[in-house]
């Protein structure tokens, strides 16, 4: 019989199952040990982490505060050497040394009026901002050799500067305002001056001969002086003919000679349009000009045709503009108070035929008191042409008002079925009518001539532009107050009345004679004012 081994159904475990159990228990709770033991270690080497980087902080922070100050710089001359062996020149507490430079500091860096940063041992090792502050002077002066400019110092003493490689680069004028270090004498950057950007206005007016009414022949004049030269100068060239040098606009004011102006410079360059050169407009206005200071004056009239002959070596046009000329230039030996215009006007005729050329360049003037300026500027051969720009007509006046009364307006049902050419018909009647109506002043003469004056022998282009647009203004207001859209006749009718008793004051004045002249009413003397409109006279003028 064979024993064999049998399998307890009752439950029994069988042998080693206990050891297993066990080891098994063990195992997880190794690894939940091996796992915990894990996550303090990742936390203690965060922690560890942080200290170092903690640490390095400290450290950099206590190098810092330990570290020797440095001093600045500047550079005044190129670099030498090459290399770990370059040196360079830097001016540098109020001394010229040359020092040694950092192997990661780059040539672009070492220019001449660049600001450096130096260290303990006055090594080069990097760029510093410029200041930006320092003294603003006048350039006077450009040297030859482009790298130098002479300014103008306290006291009118001169200084010689040099510019940074940046002003090289980018070019200076003789006029600019620049921004000096005393220091080590070196121009910085260019100072824009709002007072000299206003005096040399050098874009071209948006002002076309159609948007000028009632000077056609006057226009014409101006074509054959000026556009004429510039468009064929070959024919010039032929007929050894040279274009005139200047051309003065007088007449009353308000009558256009400044749109005329205006008008040249924007028709040049119109008709230069396809070219690469363009025309140019300099507007200088008289009283702007004048200047406290000696010299003053003179030094500006020398930087406004600088510019002119600047722009026009390269080929464009230049309009060179004098508004109010007799505030510049007027006769010599007339000052009141100074004899400031004995040292202007002698700069202005230098300026037009002296030993440097006008090649390209137009001086136009523009004056109502034309009788002030000074006999030398007026003749020929400098201010060659003379246009007088009088005050409209009738038929003037209907081209002014057709320049400003257009389709284009809100007009009422009452005016649209008549038209807008009947509208202004009858606005050039109601102003120009020699009727009582339209008396202005009574004038009597040296002779005892008397004489009635009406408002058309005043109307000018600025004053029918001032009536259009306050007929405009009135029309607006019937629109607000509900009264309807659209400009009817009552709207001009009562801005021309407005206009008129604005001017009915105006000749009161103690110089009746001087008044005339800047009216440009010239002739006989008059000694004697009466107001039609008010009854207001003025005392005789002996």
């Amino acid at each position: 019989m064979t024993n064999e081994p049998t399998n307890d159904t009752t439950g029994a475990t069988a042998p080693g199952t206990d050891d297993t159990v066990k080891m098994r228990r063990e195992n997880a709770m190794m690894r939940q040990q091996l796992f915990a033991a894990g996550k303090r270690n990742e936390t203690l080497t965060s922690t560890l982490r942080s200290a170092r980087e903690e640490l390095t902080r400290i450290k950099s922070e206590i190098a810092s505060l330990s570290e020797p100050p440095n001093t600045y710089g500047t550079v005044v001359s190129e670099p030498q050497g090459t290399g770990d062996g370059r040196t360079v020149d830097v001016f540098a507490s109020g001394r010229r040394m040359r020092l040694a430079v950092a192997p990661d500091v780059s040539d672009d860096v070492l220019v001449p009026g660049a600001d450096v940063r130096l260290s303990e041992g006055l090594v080069v090792i990097d760029r510093a901002d410029s200041r930006g502050v320092g003294d603003v002077a006048p350039v006077r002066e450009l040297m030859p050799d482009g790298e130098r400019i002479i300014i103008g110092g306290m006291n009118d003493d001169e200084l010689v500067c040099r510019l940074t490689r940046e002003l090289v680069d980018r070019g200076v004028r003789v006029g600019d305002h620049v921004l000096v270090d005393r220091r080590t004498q070196f121009a910085i950057e260019v100072v824009e001056k709002p007072e000299v950007q206003t005096l040399l206005l050098e874009e071209v007016p948006d002002i076309s001969y159609e948007d000028i009414g009632g000077l056609a022949a006057q226009i014409d004049q101006i074509q054959d002086a000026v556009e004429m030269p510039f468009e064929h100068p070959e024919l010039f060239t032929e007929h050894e003919l040279k274009p005139p040098k200047g051309i003065l606009l007088y007449g009353p004011p308000g009558c256009g000679k400044t749109l005329i102006a205006k008008a040249v410079a924007n028709s040049l360059s119109a008709r230069r349009a396809d070219l690469a050169a363009k025309s140019y407009f300099i507007n200088v206005k008289g009283p702007e000009l004048l200047d406290k200071y000696v010299g003053e004056t003179e030094r500006q009239l020398r930087i406004i045709f600088a510019r002119a002959r600047e722009k026009a070596t390269a080929g464009s046009p230049v309009v060179v503009f004098f508004d109010e000329m007799e505030s510049l230039f007027r006769t010599r030996g007339t000052g009141k108070s100074s004899d400031v215009e004995t040292t202007i006007v002698p700069q202005l005729l230098a300026e037009i035929d002296g030993v440097e050329s006008l090649e390209n360049v137009i001086v136009i003037g523009a004056s109502n008191r034309e009788d002030l300026i000074d006999p030398a500027i007026l003749r020929p051969g400098r201010l060659d042409v003379k246009i007088r720009i009088e005050r409209p007509d009738d038929d003037a006046a209907r081209d002014i008002f057709s320049k400003y009364v257009t389709d284009r307006l809100p007009l009422h049902a009452s005016l649209a079925e008549q038209g807008v050419t009947a509208l202004i018909d009858r606005c050039v009647e109601r102003m120009f009518a020699r009727s009582r109506a339209n008396e202005f002043v009574e004038v009597t003469y040296a002779d005892g001539r008397r004489e009635i004056l009406f408002f058309a022998d005043f109307a000018s282009g600025a004053m029918i532009h001032n009536v259009v647009d306050r007929a405009k203004k009135h029309a607006i207001k019937s629109v607000l107050s509900g009264e309807g859209r659209g400009m009817r006749w009552d709207h001009f009718e009562t801005a021309i009345a407005e206009e008129f008793e604005e001017h009915e004051d105006l000749p009161n004045t103690t110089n009746p004679d001087e008044w005339a002249r800047i009216s440009g009413r010239k002739g006989e003397r008059i000694t004697h004012l009466r107001m039609l409109h008010t009854g207001q006279q003025t005392p005789t003028a002996v």
